[in-house]
């Protein structure tokens, strides 16, 4: 059967924000076996500037299984048993993968899905004009949403502070993950359908639904994110990180229409990326 083509909606930072956060630990499960694979070279850290003493860094090449780093912390349990705290996307992917290896010839940084360059005319269209209710991110962009799951009691809300409360200032946090290629095409993924809306399931917050057919999920113990993070000046917080290894489209009209309504989470505009890390000082192997 045809899908319904959806109406056009009048048009008209977690990673960053967990930088001014205090959060808490967690670590991987295993992860699917990967074949190690070329990562790309770091920036130039000057010898005696890897920061020393923290746990593994995010992001990283999730193809890549190596890393020294032997920090380990409680893996944090399933998404389905913890709270969704905050929705929010990077424009460029944060972390490397098969579906996303191509590196940004942008200021902007990150790395691109590899079928970028596939993207036909009327798909790179803008139904909005450049004046859609989303900042930094338009059609034929490559993003990377993240959902985050706090152990705390807590409802969804604006950045970190909603992922931990007065009676839980430490939580284990969870970070699931989805590259996106941003497409204006209806029939492209509805990106209201991974949404929050109020949706709770046995008592738990939590999105609508999380993405499929990306391929299964790779599992590792990591840091937030962010610009504000390198080589040198690393995350002290700790996060369960699940990785989607394949990009999915995304209709850009169902992100400007996330905005229009006026999410729980304050997200208007896209974030920006933490360079990746690729000491394998700073990584924890993948198993």
């Amino acid at each position: 059967m045809t899908p319904a083509r959806r109406p056009l909606t009048p048009v008209f930072m977690f990673c960053a924000a967990l930088v001014a956060s205090s959060l808490p630990a967690l670590a991987a499960e295993p992860a699917t076996t990967a074949t190690p694979a070329a990562v790309p070279a770091a920036t130039p850290v000057a010898e005696g500037t890897l920061c020393q003493g923290f746990g593994p860094q995010t992001p990283r090449d999730i193809s890549n299984v190596l890393g020294k780093n032997t920090v380990k912390f409680p893996v944090a349990p399933a998404p389905d048993q913890m709270n969704l705290c905050n929705i929010h996307m990077h424009t460029n992917a944060e972390h490397r993968g098969p579906g996303f290896m191509t590196a940004s010839v942008s200021d902007q940084g990150g790395f691109i899905c590899n079928d970028s360059d596939k993207v036909t005319p009327s798909e790179l269209e803008d139904p909005a004009f450049g004046h859609g209710t989303f900042d930094g991110v338009k059609p034929g962009d490559t993003i990377e949403v993240h959902w985050v799951y706090s152990s705390c009691d807590v409802d969804p809300g604006p950045g970190l502070g909603s992922c931990l409360s007065d009676a839980c200032a430490n939580p284990t946090l969870r970070v699931e993950s989805q590259v996106f290629l941003v497409v204006n095409d209806p029939y492209a993924l509805d990106f209201m359908a991974y949404t929050y809306g109020g949706n709770t399931v046995e008592g738990h917050p939590q999105p609508r639904a999380l993405p499929l057919d990306t391929g299964t999920p790779v599992v590792f113990p990591g840091s937030t994110t962010g610009p504000s993070y390198s080589q040198s000046t690393c995350s002290p917080l700790q996060v369960t990180w699940s990785v989607r290894p394949k990009c999915a489209r995304v209709d850009i009209t169902s992100i400007y229409e996330w905005s229009l309504a006026g999410n729980v989470f304050d997200e208007d505009h896209s974030h920006g990326v933490r360079e990746l890390v690729t000491a394998p000082e700073l990584l924890a192997p993948i198993r």
